[in-house]
């Protein structure tokens, strides 16, 4: 799989390049076993009550780090109508998650269970649980290598699918792990976690920051609390007075998204942020005689579908002028006829305001999927401020989010690090005990 050319002293040849003389190479199949999963949408999960959790597979690409203390982490219960019986395989010490689809690379993140003790937990949605041998792995070791740059390698080159990624069971098993002595495996853990440590707190800064930011918006948005300077009443105006919508792409196949001529806005691009990163976005195929909506600087952009009804009609702002760039088919565009009545850097925080997002829940429809239409959105009301006063709030809350964006930035680099140390220490290349 790997080049073994110029094995240094001490090390030997493997399927995954040369690795230290005392360490083995296996393949998953041969020292785990896979168990069975549900198929438990996220409505039919809460957050409240419940004998028996379930972890999703959307917690595990974006929510949970390589290991689940379960102790510490937030897990959701099964509602107690839709569990069965014969959902019987428990999660024990030990067990990986494995997320086998996503819409994009995370396919395949994975995180291992720990500290279990008297829960009842299951495998959800779109994983795939597996129980490695007993006495095989340290504790937290199969989650940090699981995560690796060497493994997640292994992962990619067997990715199915476009628009939607994802793995089989099959491929998965014969994949290779290195595996160091127990006593080496300790040593990793213990440096490794140091650093996860060090992670989770300033994860928890961030958390804490945006929730003050949230309470902000909250007053800000509502005029429950008026900036100094400003008073006044604020209009009411319903949206398909003030704009437009349309919808996204239409008639694209899975090959117009394998070799793109042009930009396009993502689901998760929207559903993500308030703002659209235009250096994330997806690239499609559009042909000189198709006629479709190519997006602009101001339009607001609504994710139409989700497994709950606090997800659906998730918002996102163009704050950048682009060319050639289109919107996802699952997601539909909203143009202001002008910027009078709003700004755009305004609207990026009030369309994900609570006070929006409660009015958003009540024109969902569905019950184990959820939608809303552009028609329904067309005739939600808001209450707007005058222009300099939303000028105001959107430069406070700018620079809220400037504090947020450094905080991010000290995360991103200590992740970085942390996913260099996982390179070296869990291929060998740098031991611990030698």
């Amino acid at each position: 799989m790997n080049d073994n050319q110029h094995i240094p002293s001490g090390y030997k040849p493997s399927p995954l390049g040369p690795i230290p003389e005392d360490w083995e190479v296996k393949r998953l199949g041969e020292v785990c076993t896979f168990l069975s999963t549900n198929t438990l949408s996220r409505n039919q999960l809460n957050d409240t009550n419940g004998e028996v959790r379930n972890i999703h597979y959307g917690d595990v690409l974006i929510k949970y780090p390589s290991i689940i203390d379960v102790r510490k982490q937030s897990i959701p219960f099964v509602n107690q109508e839709d569990y069965k019986e014969s959902m019987n395989d428990f999660i024990e010490d030990g067990d990986v998650v494995l997320a086998d689809t996503a819409e994009d690379e995370t396919v395949g993140k994975a995180c291992e269970i720990a500290n279990v003790g008297s829960e009842k937990i299951l495998s959800g949605l779109h994983t795939m649980l597996i129980r490695p041998q007993k006495g095989l792995f340290s504790p937290w070791f199969l989650g940090y290598q699981v995560n690796s740059v060497s493994y997640r390698k292994q992962l990619n080159a067997l990715v199915q699918g476009i628009k939607v990624c994802s793995l089989g069971k099959q491929a998965i098993a014969n994949t290779y792990f290195a595996i160091p002595p127990f006593h080496e495996q300790q040593s990793i853990v213990s440096v490794l976690s140091l650093w996860d440590t060090a992670i989770a707190k300033q994860t928890a800064l961030i958390e804490q920051l945006t929730l003050r930011k949230r309470g902000l918006m909250q007053q800000l948005l509502t005029g429950k609390k008026r900036l100094k300077g400003f008073g006044g009443e604020w209009k009411d105006v319903r949206l398909g007075e003030i704009g437009t919508a349309y919808g996204g792409l239409v008639n694209k196949n899975k090959e117009d998204f394998e070799n793109g001529n042009a930009l396009f806005i993502t689901y998760m691009n929207v559903f993500s942020n308030g703002k659209i990163d235009i250096n994330t976005l997806g690239q499609v195929r559009i042909l000189p005689s198709e006629k479709q909506e190519q997006v602009q600087y101001g339009d607001i952009f609504f994710t139409v579908s989700s497994e709950t009804p606090e997800e659906v009609g998730m918002a996102s702002v163009l704050l950048n002028e682009v060319q050639n760039t289109y919107l996802n088919s699952f997601c539909f565009g909203y143009r202001l006829n002008d910027f009078k009545s709003i700004i755009p850097v305004y609207a990026s925080y009030l369309f994900r305001g609570d006070d929006f997002r409660k009015k958003m829940y009540k024109i969902a429809q569905g019950s184990t999927r959820f939608n809303i239409s552009k028609t329904e959105v067309l005739n939600m009301r808001i209450t707007i401020p005058s222009i300099e006063e939303q000028n105001t709030i959107a430069s406070v809350l700018v620079n809220v989010d400037k504090e947020i964006e450094i905080q991010k930035q000290k995360l991103a680099a200590m992740q970085a690090q942390k996913k260099g140390l996982m390179q070296v220490l869990l291929t060998g290349k740098k031991r611990i005990n030698k």
